[in-house]
């Protein structure tokens, strides 16, 4: 198990359900939750939540931010508006360990109609367990967002 992390949460009415299944099973692993919503499968705009979580962590609020909605890039492009925010689309455990690994991704985004519910439990873990490498992946993040780099 990772160390205690603030994770914050976000979806749309597409991925309320998968984002409620993850939210229970962070608690139970003794994370603590910002959810920012949706509740419910009425018709939302994702961009909404995707600011906001992505708000709580670009000002250190939170220490990751989880993102679903139907397919995940709806959200993932929204996320990534932000120049502190690096959000990966992941389907698979590969990916969440080589996007925190190499990417130092912050904010993850999962498709509920694309991603099954074991499959993004084992994406979540994989992401929040994977440290970041640094080395030769700092110069090529620097590289990303130069203006915002001291």
């Amino acid at each position: 198990m990772t160390r205690s992390l603030l994770i914050a949460l976000g979806a749309d009415h597409g991925g309320v359900a998968l984002k409620n299944r993850l939210a229970k099973v962070l608690v139970e692993a003794g994370h603590q939750l910002m959810d920012f919503g949706t509740d419910s499968t009425e018709s939302v705009d994702y961009p909404d939540f995707a600011h906001a979580v992505c708000g709580a962590v670009v000002e250190k609020r939170a220490d990751f931010g989880l993102l679903v909605c139907g397919t995940g890039i709806g959200m993932s492009i929204a996320a990534n508006r932000n120049p502190a925010i690096r959000c990966a689309l992941v389907h698979d455990v590969t990916t969440a360990r080589l996007t925190r690994a190499h990417n130092d991704a912050n904010v993850l985004a999962l498709g509920a109609r694309i991603t099954g519910e074991e499959v993004a439990l084992d994406i979540l873990n994989t992401f929040l367990a994977t440290p970041f490498e640094g080395g030769r992946h700092e110069r090529r993040l620097a590289k990303i967002n130069p203006e915002t780099q001291p």
